[in-house]
């Protein structure tokens, strides 16, 4: 009897101190997270992270300076990262602008060339604002708040009016450096393996390198879609792709600037065996 009470009570009090520990750690004095940084961010808001990175860069064209930024998430292959965002973000339908700026910001990661909106210069009124970027590339240890302040200074230098003697700062979008882009190229894919009709676009500079972050228009009687090159880097850093319906004619245009290709629609081929089927085009833009 005495062995039993013994225990009893020795349970009792395990389970006492357990419930006033439990109560006091998450009544009375719960963990605070002070000078948390990014890298301890959920991947949903590491995502918005990089989204508001890549922003900055096509406002500033620092890519330093985005660098220096996306080193705070702690990621191995940052240029990988943001490819896979923006796949997700242009499968989620999400802002093209933002789709675009993620995807250029990952091409300018792997030392590709790109193409991005000229911004005028921030006016001398907001040269304060403009100093505050420079502590991210010199602090890695830099907290998610102060982070975020500094990226949101940076854009509203850029995009703030100054005072009404100076022209408002505008973001014009512009062609790529060098002459616009012309179809040199239309292709037919007759394979029997492929379950799609594809219409594979590649985007190559003057130099024959592709493009990536090229915004291109594919339309119909009835709608139309918009894809970016870049997103599937496996394939190649200036294609992009679109899944093609029969009996639909389709015309194709960069954002950028050039020649676009009409009446682009789903060829008839014929597999070893004879049976007829539907194939796909290919179509080339480049940079005269």
């Amino acid at each position: 009897m005495n062995r039993t009470r013994i225990r009893w009570e020795w349970l009792v009090a395990v389970l006492l101190g357990f419930g006033i520990g439990l109560v006091y750690a998450w009544l009375l004095s719960p963990v605070q997270f002070v000078d948390a940084g990014p890298d301890m961010l959920a991947s949903e808001f590491k995502d918005d992270f990089r989204v508001a990175i890549a922003s900055a860069f096509a406002a500033n064209g620092d890519l330093d300076r985005a660098r220096a930024r996306l080193v705070l998430l702690g990621e191995e292959n940052s240029a990988e990262t943001l490819t896979a965002q923006a796949q997700r973000m242009l499968a989620a339908g999400e802002s093209f602008e933002s789709i675009q700026n993620v995807a250029r910001l990952a091409a300018a990661l792997q030392g590709q060339s790109v193409s991005r909106p000229v911004t005028t210069p921030p006016s001398a009124t907001n040269a304060s604002n403009v100093v505050l970027p420079t502590l991210v590339d010199k602090s890695p240890t830099l907290t998610l708040e102060a982070s975020s302040q500094i990226i949101q200074a940076e854009l509203t230098a850029t995009s703030a009016p100054p005072l009404p003697a100076t022209a408002r700062p505008t973001r014009t979008a512009t062609p790529t450096i060098g002459a616009p882009y012309q179809l040199v190229g239309e292709e037919t894919i007759c394979d029997p393996i492929l379950t799609e009709r594809i219409l594979q676009i590649v985007v190559i500079n003057s130099t024959r390198k592709q493009v990536p972050g090229v915004e291109i228009v594919i339309s119909w009687a009835s709608g139309e879609e918009h894809v970016f090159t870049g997103l599937k880097p496996e394939i190649g850093n200036g294609y992009a792709d679109y899944s093609m319906t029969s009996d639909t004619s389709y015309s194709v245009r960069l954002v950028e600037g050039g020649s676009p290709a009409s009446n682009i629609s789903t060829p008839p081929c014929t597999d070893p065996d004879g049976n007829p089927y539907e194939g796909g085009v290919r179509l080339t833009f480049q940079q005269p």
